[in-house]
């Protein structure tokens, strides 16, 4: 596969969305906000919450103000904005009870000590891959990616593993819902079409630097026990880490991961026991009880 030209846009509300929808209550609007709060790059200026959001200014500074005195929203330097240490605690409490991620930490530990790369778990929020989970490996060339981070699901490795995994006209949707939202592609749609259908030959996506320069992703799509997509195992690193051999060499290692997750997995997406007491005995027995 070619190397695409990178003219990466970062996401913007389409034309006249900064118009705000009726439709939208104080939740969805709160809730936009603290979306676009943890997102890469924080902290975030008003102006930037706003055009990400595509609220407007005035909403957004009187969310944040709210939100600011629940504990949710901290303001930072220059007049910018952070999360606040409830959000935090919240995700935290959060990512640490999932039964489902207690089986998948240990895979990827293993993962990223095999192969020296970024591992992460992610799964589909609407037209995103959102990561639940990393495994970062201790080297020079760090990868910054944080659980929250968001990444297009037509340009991201996990986004292209779960469409490679679906019927193929609930696949097209996503194009279809892309080009309706004016969300441009900045690479060919034929060649993200390609890459779902040999995806979904071969097991396994790569992100051949779609969404970032400088970076390869591969990963493998994971089902739960009633063969649902319930998320995807990634494999992330700089293309001279991850060159065109090593492409061939992980991406079996990474599809490999996801089938031993999809084994661990019940119908309700939490941990069986049974299968999953080779790799996260204690955990798995845990979410059993």
């Amino acid at each position: 596969m070619g190397k695409p030209v990178n003219s990466r846009s970062k996401e913007q509300p389409p034309a006249g969305q900064a118009v705000e929808q009726s439709v939208m209550g104080p939740v969805d609007k709160a809730m936009e906000v603290l979306s676009a709060l943890v997102e890469t790059g924080a902290p975030h200026r008003l102006a930037d919450l706003a055009r990400r959001t595509g609220l407007t200014k005035p909403t957004v500074h009187r969310l944040l103000r709210g939100l600011a005195g629940a504990g949710f929203v901290e303001p930072a330097e220059g007049g910018s904005y952070r999360a606040g240490p409830r959000l935090l605690g919240l995700a935290a409490a959060a990512l640490d009870s999932g039964p489902g991620l207690r089986l998948i930490r240990p895979v990827l530990a293993e993962l990223r000590t095999r192969t020296g790369l970024l591992a992460h778990y992610a799964v589909r929020d609407g037209d995103f891959a959102v990561c639940l989970e990393t495994s970062e490996p201790a080297r020079e060339y760090a990868l910054e990616l944080r659980p929250g981070s968001r990444a297009p699901l037509l340009l991201s490795a996990p986004g292209l593993a779960i469409l490679a995994a679906l019927p193929a006209a609930e696949a097209e949707l996503a194009f279809v819902e892309g080009e309706s939202a004016g969300h441009p592609l900045p690479v060919p749609a034929a060649e993200l079409r390609d890459e779902i259908a040999a995806a979904a030959e071969r097991g396994y996506a790569l992100d051949d630097q779609y969404e970032q320069e400088d970076r390869r992703a591969l990963a493998a799509a994971v089902r739960d026990g009633e063969g649902r997509i319930a998320g995807a195992v990634v494999l992330t690193g700089l293309v001279f880490t991850l060159d065109r051999a090593g492409v061939e060499l992980y991406g079996p290692m990474v599809r490999a991961a996801a089938r031993a997750v999809s084994a661990g997995l019940g119908s309700d997406g939490r941990a069986r026991l049974a299968v999953a007491r080779d790799t996260a005995r204690s955990d798995a027995r845990g979410a059993a009880l």
